[in-house]
């Protein structure tokens, strides 16, 4: 039986070096991979940068209430055109109880010191006329009286702004909430029956539309810190809207913020530029939008694919490898300049005449079928 078992374990292991020895020769049968070479060329390149944004209006007009109240009719809709003086809503005056209350004992306090300055005054008129006082005295009683005959207006006032919104008739002057600037209907933010708050000192009041000219847009967009030091007042933009698909707008670029944001990370910096419109196309306020920005161009420049680069693993500094004989070659560092993303400048370190290796080759993958047939 111990006879059987050794025979046994002897030609499982006579079976596996047989198949280790044609791994073998399999792995060694294999042909080396033949990498290729290109040439360096002279060309002309562009160094750009993409700024993403929106397009927006120039200026955009919010439109605020001078009374608190009640939104109790909106005659316009937004997208709709509007000239300077427009009728866009008409406020409710909804009075403070509490206000009110006291504005109408002012204007009984007030009528209650007028009747009796009015009976002073007449009792001292007889006796003027008499002879009886002094014309100082007489002048005293007749100013008292005049004030409290002044007190009673102003109380009377104040109970009318409270109670319509303001004094004198011209509630309508405050109620009628009209267009400050002709442009489009942005947005209308509240709805009838909204409460309002005035603009004032202490409040920036509530927002009942937003108006703006369409006809003067301008690109809002975030360049990296990296890239802000090579833009410059007036530079060409080309802008591509999200929305129209195949055309591009001219823009002038008209602001660079002093101060960047950090975003995940990355510091970033605001620019606007002025977007010449078409005609032809209707800009929404809104619009997702790219910016295109030349930073430098170079002509007739000696460049190759930037895919035959390489980069050293501790200083990081450009490399490439040239031919020096059959499947043979040898490190060449290189100094770049421009690049656009696909050729780079070089701006030394090679010539045109020589042979670069395409590093990036790799050997195609085998079909189960081909692995199957060898």
């Amino acid at each position: 039986m111990k006879k059987f078992f050794k025979i046994l374990l002897v030609v499982v292991f006579v079976i596996a070096l047989g198949f280790s020895g044609k791994y073998l020769i399999d792995s060694n049968s294999k042909s080396p991979i033949v990498y290729t070479t290109e040439k360096a060329f002279r060309t002309s390149i562009e160094e750009k940068t993409v700024a993403t944004g929106k397009v927006v209006p120039e200026d955009e007009v919010a439109i605020k209430p001078q009374i608190s109240g009640i939104i109790e009719k909106i005659y316009v809709e937004e997208g709709a055109a509007i000239k300077t003086g427009d009728l866009i809503a008409k406020v409710k005056v909804v009075p403070n109880e509490q206000s009110l209350n006291s504005a109408r004992g002012l204007v009984k306090n007030a009528r209650i010191v007028l009747d009796n300055s009015k009976v002073e005054y007449d009792r001292n008129k007889a006796l003027f006329d008499k002879g009886v006082i002094s014309s100082q005295d007489f002048n005293n009683i007749s100013l008292q009286y005049n004030q409290a005959k002044q007190s009673l207006t102003n109380a009377q006032s104040d109970l009318q702004i409270i109670r319509v919104g303001s004094a004198g008739g011209s509630s309508l002057a405050n109620t009628n909430i009209r267009a400050t600037v002709s442009g489009t209907i942005l947005e209308i933010p509240v709805k009838e029956g909204d409460q309002v708050i005035e603009s004032n000192n202490f409040n920036d009041g509530t927002t009942i539309a937003t108006i703006a000219d369409l006809n003067k847009m301008i690109f809002e967009g975030k360049v990296d810190e990296a890239e802000v030091n090579k833009l410059k007042i007036e530079m060409p933009l080309k802008i591509s809207l999200g929305a129209i698909r195949d055309k591009e707008f001219d823009a002038k670029l008209k602001f660079i913020a002093p101060k960047g944001d950090e975003e995940q990370g990355a510091v970033q910096f605001k620019i606007e530029g002025e977007v010449f419109l078409d005609k032809s196309f209707f800009i929404r306020a809104g619009y997702s939008a790219n910016a295109s920005i030349v930073l430098d161009t170079k002509n007739d420049i000696l460049a190759i694919k930037e895919a035959l680069l390489q980069f050293d693993k501790e200083t990081e500094k450009p490399y490439v490898e040239v031919k020096t004989g059959e499947q043979e070659f040898e490190r060449k560092d290189v100094e770049i300049g421009i690049s656009d993303g696909i050729n780079v400048e070089i701006l030394s370190g090679i010539t045109k005449e020589d042979d670069i290796k395409v590093w990036s080759k790799t050997e195609p993958i085998k079909k189960e079928g081909e692995e199957s047939q060898n």
